[in-house]
């Protein structure tokens, strides 16, 4: 008979798909989304951007729900797989309770909660890190576009 293998199970983190280099800087997610919204959503769009930065909004570009957005006001949001989260991401890559994205005096943050696959800020991994307009943010299978009036530069 066979002796079974006792050595433990190795498990690790997967980043699910690195952002293709070709036209994909932020700026050109955001023209791209303003250039396949209707014109109401252009609206809601830019006066996400020139507003006063007490709201931002969260759009799914790439991966399951494509084309999901979500408000985000000085009451933050959680993200999850969990039904009772704010941004509610149904699927096995993301953790019950993944992340948080908070209003600080400098802008909105966004915080992983300790989840198992971890998050991903413009390709980097991130535990904490204050977001600016065009910032992409990974979960799991999910790729969304962070939209606020905070540009790059004014952190």
């Amino acid at each position: 008979m066979e002796k079974l293998n006792s050595s433990p199970e190795l498990t690790t983190t997967l980043h699910l798909g690195v952002r293709s280099v070709a036209d994909s800087s932020p700026a050109a997610l955001i023209e791209k989304l303003m250039s396949e919204s209707s014109l109401e959503e252009q609206q809601v769009l830019q006066s996400i951007m020139a507003g006063p930065g007490d709201s931002a909004m969260v759009f799914i570009h790439r991966g399951p729900s494509r084309g999901a957005r979500f408000l985000i006001t000085s009451a933050g949001v959680s993200i999850g797989r969990a039904p009772v989260s704010d941004i509610f991401l149904d699927d096995v890559t993301v953790s019950r309770t993944h992340a948080l994205i908070e209003k600080s005096e400098s802008g909105f943050t966004f915080s992983d909660s300790g989840s198992l696959n971890g998050s991903y800020i413009n390709n980097k991994q991130a535990t904490s890190q204050l977001l600016v307009n065009g910032d992409e943010i990974q979960i799991g299978k999910f790729h969304m576009l962070f939209i606020s009036s905070i540009k790059s530069g004014e952190k």
